[in-house]
């Protein structure tokens, strides 16, 4: 295990930023460049999925799904016909979903979130093929799966341990979702998706301008919100952005990118940069303060979890409180943190700094191996 000395980051930056929103013209896979009106969107441009210097080997369980034998095609081979409605019936009836809008890049956007029925079946898989974007217009969340809900059917007993759905999100990007308006703390994380249950996967998948509640200790995920996986496996995030350029960010109250509580990560040749925090007064809040501010690119709580990075670079985030880069605590000391051939760097803010950029207790187990972790 190799020990890097504390050093503490820079003062935070002003965490003001134009949550711009583009669509995707390829993840790596090529396209012609759509006609749109959202002066915010540009179709040609925009970050590719993934840390591209980033080699780490994919295992089998972190691979993409798939999707030759689909169950669903949204769209008859026009971007018209490829509508927010049509996405949430694909995803309310399960399976393997694909999109057929035409040859180039299209926005979807929805007005209401897509909702995972946990009885239709057991693997959802959703492929933007590298020209999608799932759009929430800024006004919703875009994907929600929860086992226990009973609203989209409760198929077991243990709700909370169950091994479906299976959700992965593939070749593809979330755009402008936003969670804010949810009115609980718990639901209010999660601007793009909210996971809760089965297992979670994304891969080849970008996340930009992606918002959660403003304000709370203990809500979070400005992209992505998981609890409750299957056995305690981890979630996979493989050769997938967050953010990437400045104005591209996610942003919520803890957790600017993504949020989990008892939730393990093993995060590949990804990317987390220009993620922001709003959230003041940590966790538990100080007197007087709403709560929240740490995580500017990852918040982890809880107690026996792992983190694993590899391939993945983190710059370029701010927070308020703890943990401009990683925010990782695990209360009873039995998680454990792991680095390799990753970059840390960069990143604004906070203070309570066991790595440059890393909150956690400073005995928590971790190691590093031939990465780069500085202020």
């Amino acid at each position: 295990m190799v020990r890097i000395p504390a050093v503490l980051t820079r003062g935070a930056r002003a965490a003001a930023a134009t949550i711009a929103v583009l669509a995707l013209q390829a993840c790596g896979l090529g396209g012609e460049a759509a006609d749109v009106d959202n002066p915010y969107t540009d179709p040609s441009d925009g970050p590719p999925a993934g840390y591209g210097e980033g080699d780490c080997p994919i295992p089998e369980s972190g691979a993409a799904a798939d999707v030759s034998e689909p169950t669903t095609i949204v769209g008859d081979g026009t971007a018209a016909s490829c509508t927010g409605d049509a996405f949430i019936d694909a995803v309310a009836g399960g399976g393997i979903i694909t999109f057929d809008c035409g040859p180039d890049p299209v926005i979807i956007e929805l007005e209401r979130p897509a909702k995972v029925f946990n009885d239709a079946s057991e693997e959802v898989v959703i492929d933007g093929g590298g020209l999608v974007t799932l759009s929430g217009g800024g006004s919703t969340r875009i994907l929600y799966m929860n086992t226990c809900d009973e609203d989209q059917g409760w198929t077991t007993s243990h709700c909370d341990n169950q091994d479906h759905p299976r959700l992965t999100v593939q070749n593809i990007t979330f755009a402008n979702g936003d969670a804010s308006a949810e009115g609980e703390e718990q639901t209010g994380g999660g601007g793009a998706i909210w996971a809760r249950g089965g297992r979670f996967k994304a891969v080849n998948a970008r996340f930009f301008g992606n918002a959660c509640a403003e304000v709370g200790q203990d809500v979070g995920g400005g992209a992505i919100r998981v609890f409750d996986q299957y056995e305690d496996r981890p979630v996979y995030l493989v050769n997938t952005t967050f953010g990437g350029e400045e104005d591209l960010g996610n942003t919520c109250s803890n957790g600017g990118a993504i949020s989990s509580i008892g939730v393990s990560w093993t995060i590949i040749n990804s990317l987390f940069s220009h993620n922001w925090v709003t959230g003041e007064g940590a966790n538990p809040k100080r007197e007087g303060t709403p709560g929240g501010g740490s995580g500017g690119a990852i918040y982890n709580d809880g107690n026996t979890m792992t983190l694993s990075l590899c391939g993945t670079r983190i710059e370029e985030n701010t927070v308020n409180e703890h943990g401009a880069a990683i925010f990782f605590v695990t209360n009873d000391r039995s998680g454990s943190l792991h680095i390799e051939e990753s970059i840390l760097q960069n990143n604004h803010g906070g203070s309570w700094y066991a790595l440059p950029g890393i909150s956690m207790h400073e005995d928590t187990d971790y190691s590093v191996d031939d990465a780069s972790i500085i202020e």
